[in-house]
């Protein structure tokens, strides 16, 4: 590899590489040109090094092993700035820093950091290279993982910079390592100057700058300045026995199933109506007007950057098919056979292993207190190509994208929200995109049972004052004729035993099935305070036997459990500032009153 044959002709792209050498000092500066001979020349040499470790490559061919620093293993939000002129703009949403004092701290850091290292330089396409949906970012990182990673989840290399020619429209992302030091830890993000700095960090969703960073806080600043929408959202296909695909784009909150969801195969009762399900994507949807007055969605990656614990043939079959090859696995057991093994995954731990923190490990280890020692990181994780995936769309790389018929949003509530329930209007449904929430699982940080509120799933990854976030959900219902149906999901339902009501997966197609129906004008609906519920023989329930009374359970509302939840969304509106759009503000009034109305 040599630095020369991929240096650009872009003056403004040179004088910057060259700026943020000088910063960094790195030892050489190799630019990556997305040939397969580069990529197995880096992987080589991260062997070599131990940053990554092959794995059995007549198991699992094309595929390595990663660890991370023991202290560096998930995002950081209380590191991840929004870096505004002004504070408000920024919003209560973000932590802030002011700009100028950010690069300031940050370039004490980054100060001498690549001082006997490589810089990589890696172009590369968030979207299909050339379409107009697409953004085009440079990244510059001391990392061959990140590198490798950055193969996979995007598209990169040499064309990116013949599309790039000599403009300056480009994300500047530059990383470093450094020492990993988690108290100079920084993850910076620069709206007005189309910028992303990140440095002390190694883990995936620090450092792979073109996911959240940029595809979600860059680009949602970037989509209101333009007219569109840079969401966390899965996009799915649901393709019918004539050929018609009707696409739909969900947000959820974390432990909701969204990647499950997308990668979702029909249940075995509605086989018989020759149902195919197409992944678009898992994470995240740029959505756009276009002249048929529709909205219009690409997913910008190109691969999946997966949770590993509790993905397993029964969760989501089609990410197991998905990570057999070409796959960078983090922090999960391995095993001295070169396979991997994680927590609710298949099969037996390899019999002689280690844990993702290197320590030999067999399952039902404790440790000195006699609590039991996961083999994985709770956070680890898998690193594959979408296309790999036995559900894939032919549409991921089309320059155009899909169109958008419905929009949905969930959450986890055990007693609240029914199964599914329809919007009344495009500003009910922001409404319910800015009020959806979860109650946090024994699993994640916190207590048990507390309602999180998380607006459109976005909360961590807007890039800008969430209240502002949601005028611009309203102004874009106004700028298309024919806008999607918008409606909410809850899979998580119990009954007063706690157990679930709605036994999920692939079951959930049929709810889609209703979903679909809504759109094109039918499906059985009753209007209620919430929105339109279906009635409770709206579903087809062929080869599903549920408990009788279960379904009228998923489907029912609480009047006073609602009126509940209404005051706990006006508290969170409150903590948002005087921003706060008046016709959110007016959906919450609207509800109230039904509410009250409602016998």
């Amino acid at each position: 590899m040599n630095n020369g044959d991929m240096m650009s002709n872009n003056r403004i792209l040179r004088n910057w590489v060259e700026e943020m050498a000088a910063l960094c000092l790195p030892e050489k500066i190799v630019w990556i040109d997305g040939s397969d001979e580069q990529r197995d020349q880096l992987r080589a040499e991260a062997c070599r090094t131990g940053e990554i470790i092959e794995l059995n490559q007549e198991i699992l061919p094309g595929c390595y092993y990663h660890r991370t620093d023991p202290l560096d293993v998930a995002r950081v939000e209380d590191k991840t700035f929004i870096c505004t002129r002004r504070e408000q703009d920024a919003g209560t949403n973000n932590n802030w820093k002011n700009p100028e004092e950010a690069y300031m701290e940050a370039a004490n850091f980054f100060r001498g950091s690549m001082r006997g290292r490589t810089m990589y330089v890696i172009p590369f396409s968030m979207g299909p290279v050339g379409s107009p949906f697409s953004k085009i970012g440079i990244e510059l990182t001391d990392s061959i993982y990140v590198v490798l990673n950055m193969l996979i989840m995007t598209r990169a290399g040499r064309e990116v910079l013949d599309v790039l020619g000599s403009s300056n429209d480009f994300t500047r992302c530059l990383h470093s390592k450094a020492d990993l030091d988690p108290e100079r830890r920084r993850i910076l993000h620069f709206p007005e100057d189309n910028t992303i700095w990140s440095v002390n960090s190694g883990y995936g969703g620090n450092v792979l700058l073109g996911k959240k960073c940029l595809s979600l806080r860059i680009a949602s600043y970037l989509a209101k300045q333009e007219g569109w929408l840079a969401e966390h959202m899965l996009i799915l296909g649901i393709e019918e026995p004539n050929g018609k695909i009707d696409y739909v784009a969900a947000a959820f909150p974390s432990a909701c199933g969204k990647t499950n969801l997308a990668m979702l195969i029909p249940p075995e009762g509605l086989k018989s109506k020759g149902y195919r399900i197409w992944t678009v994507g898992d994470d995240i949807a740029w959505i756009r007007p276009d002249t048929d007055g529709r909205l219009w969605a690409i997913n910008p990656e190109q691969g999946f950057f997966g949770v590993a614990p509790g993905t397993n043939l029964k969760s989501n079959p089609n990410a197991v098919k998905t990570v057999q090859a070409n796959t960078i696995f983090t922090n999960v057991v391995l095993g001295k056979d070169g396979t991997v093994w994680w927590e609710e995954g298949d099969g037996d731990a390899p019999a002689d292993s280690e844990d993702w923190l290197g320590r030999p490990w067999h399952p039902g280890k404790k440790d000195d207190k006699g609590k039991e020692i996961p083999g994985a990181q709770p956070n680890s994780r898998f690193t594959a190509p979408i296309q790999q995936c036995p559900s894939a769309s032919h549409r991921i790389g089309h320059h155009h994208g899909v169109p958008i018929s419905a929009i949905i949003f969930g959450g986890r509530r055990e007693r609240l929200a029914p199964l599914v329930y329809e919007s009344l209007s495009w500003n009910h449904g922001v409404y319910l995109g800015a009020s959806m929430a979860s109650e946090r699982t024994a699993a994640q940080y916190g207590k048990q049972g507390e309602v999180r509120r998380d607006p459109f799933a976005m909360l961590p990854f807007c890039g800008y004052n969430m209240a502002d976030y949601f005028k611009h959900w309203i102004q874009m219902g106004r700028a298309v004729k024919n806008a999607p149906k918008i409606f909410h999901v809850n899979w998580f339902r119990k009954d007063d035993e706690g157990k679930f009501l709605w036994p999920g997966f692939g079951e959930n197609l049929r709810v889609l099935e209703w979903v679909l129906q809504r759109c094109r004008g039918e499906g059985k609906a009753i209007e209620s305070p919430i929105g339109y519920l279906p009635t409770p023989d709206a579903f087809d329930m062929t080869g599903l036997d549920l408990p009788k009374g279960s379904m009228d359970q998923l489907l029912d509302v609480n009047n006073n459990d609602w009126k509940d939840e209404a005051m706990s969304v006006e508290t969170f509106f409150d903590s948002l500032g005087p921003r706060m759009p008046w016709e959110v503000r007016n959906e919450l009034e609207a509800l109230k009153r039904r509410l009250e109305q409602a016998k």
